[in-house]
């Protein structure tokens, strides 16, 4: 018994450390972040990008890795440096634009996941009507969420292309599950109109 008690100790110092280790490396990836985008041009800079046909035209313009955007959830007092590509080492750095996806404030459909343990976990308080606010070179977008749905992971109408400009947050589910987690958690919000009070808008 003592032995037992002795591995189960040793197993959750082992799981708190590697969580530490995990949280750590998300907040150096958005100080990494940060800097990249601070470093950038601060005044629009960058074209308007079109909204072509092809989704994957979307990207030209950005690399792996390469901060996208700036998140901002004002009620829950929260900022987040968004960087192109969902892979592990581009979200360990923060939360991923999934390539193939429309740019944020481009007509179609914006996707940007992250991890429940890190970077995303506030969204586990997120609600409906609040706003999404992304910084780009090319302008700020609002986005009011519509509604939050959790799903399976084989579900993917959330990847689907859409005809107005809409954000998808995605992040795995429960946000307090240890290991895998076997849901995934989808919010969706609207492009609001300039200095509306959260009508949705078309996009550029």
């Amino acid at each position: 018994m003592r032995l037992i008690s002795w591995m189960l100790i040793a197993a959750g110092l082992s799981l708190a450390g590697y969580g530490a280790y995990q949280y750590y490396l998300s907040r150096q990836g958005q100080i990494v972040a940060k800097e990249e985008w601070s470093a950038g041009p601060q005044t629009a800079e960058e074209p308007v990008p079109s909204s072509p046909p092809v989704a994957s035209r979307y990207f030209d313009p950005y690399k792996l890795g390469d901060p996208v955007a700036k998140l901002r959830l004002p009620r829950l007092d929260t900022t987040l440096y968004v960087v192109e590509g969902t892979d592990q080492k581009d979200l360990k750095k923060g939360p991923g634009h999934m390539p193939g996806t429309a740019l944020p404030g481009v007509n179609g459909n914006c996707v940007i996941a992250g991890h429940r343990d890190t970077h995303f976990r506030p969204l586990q308080n997120i609600r409906e009507g609040d706003e999404v606010v992304l910084d780009t070179r090319y302008g700020t977008f609002r986005y009011k969420v519509r509604s939050m749905e959790v799903i399976s992971p084989t579900n993917v109408a959330s990847l689907r292309p859409t005809q107005n400009a809409v954000l998808h947050l995605i992040t795995c589910y429960p946000f307090n599950y240890v290991g895998h987690a076997p849901k995934r958690m989808v919010i969706e919000a609207d492009l609001m109109k300039p200095g509306s009070d959260g009508s949705a808008a078309g996009g550029l």
